[in-house]
């Protein structure tokens, strides 16, 4: 087992919260679905929570997920993400996801799930062990939104370093639809791996899928990422 550092958590920790202070922001990290969801409701209305995270679906505890929450100084939420552990059941993940892929459908109406797909790479098949999922990654529009500033590199580097907090999972894994893929957010958030075509989703009445990316890495995945000059990367994602 690979563990990570105390230097590299401290310069990634260090480093990421000069930025935060930068900006005015300020992460929490909770367990609790169900705060989670009333805060949803208040900031995004028109957002359906992932099933993933679904209090009424899912036994969720400090043990097997949480989310996090940033906020403006004037305590304005303006970022969420959340993780939550899978249990594999001695499975790959392919083998997992091949059974269970209608459990984590994207947040659309009208999904076809008879229709929808998941296809196992060679990634997915080799992946074993305990993992994490990913999601709820927002980051809130406006004019004076964090867009656009480089900060979707921290924020998804700082649900890695809590994910290994945590767990320190045998891997980590992600969604994300074909658009979003392709506009750059898995490299700024800092995955180091995708899957492309891993997902297809059918909506009612339409004959053209939604196509899903998986993003994944593994324990040294993470590990490395953290390690990686953080200032830089903004700078140059901004």
């Amino acid at each position: 087992m690979t563990l990570i550092t105390m230097q590299t958590g401290d310069r990634f920790v260090a480093t990421s919260a000069e930025i935060f202070q930068r900006y005015g922001l300020t992460l929490e990290v909770g367990h609790d679905f169900g705060a989670y969801c009333d805060m949803l409701a208040q900031v995004r209305p028109d957002h359906k929570l992932g099933a993933p995270y679904d209090p009424e679906r899912h036994s969720l505890d400090a043990k097997t997920a949480f989310w996090i929450v940033g906020r403006t100084a004037a305590g304005d939420i303006v970022h969420t993400q959340a993780l939550r552990m899978l249990n594999l059941n001695a499975m790959s993940v392919g083998e997992y996801f091949t059974t269970h892929f209608r459990e984590f459908p994207p947040s659309v109406p009208d999904l076809d799930l008879n229709r929808s797909r998941f296809r196992a790479g060679p990634g997915a098949k080799r992946m074993h062990g305990t993992v994490a999922y990913h999601g709820e990654f927002w980051i809130a529009p406006g004019a004076d939104s964090l867009r656009g500033q480089g900060m979707s590199c921290v924020l998804g580097r700082y649900g890695f370093w809590q994910a290994i907090q945590h767990w320190d999972p045998d891997h980590i894994i992600a969604f994300m639809t074909k658009a979003i893929a392709f506009k750059g957010l898995a490299e700024r958030t800092g995955w180091m791996h995708t899957q492309p075509s891993a997902l297809r989703w059918f909506l009612k009445g339409n004959d053209v899928p939604i196509e899903g990316f998986m993003a994944y890495m593994d324990r040294e995945d993470l590990h490395y990422v953290l390690e990686l000059p953080l200032a830089d990367l903004v700078a140059l994602a901004a």
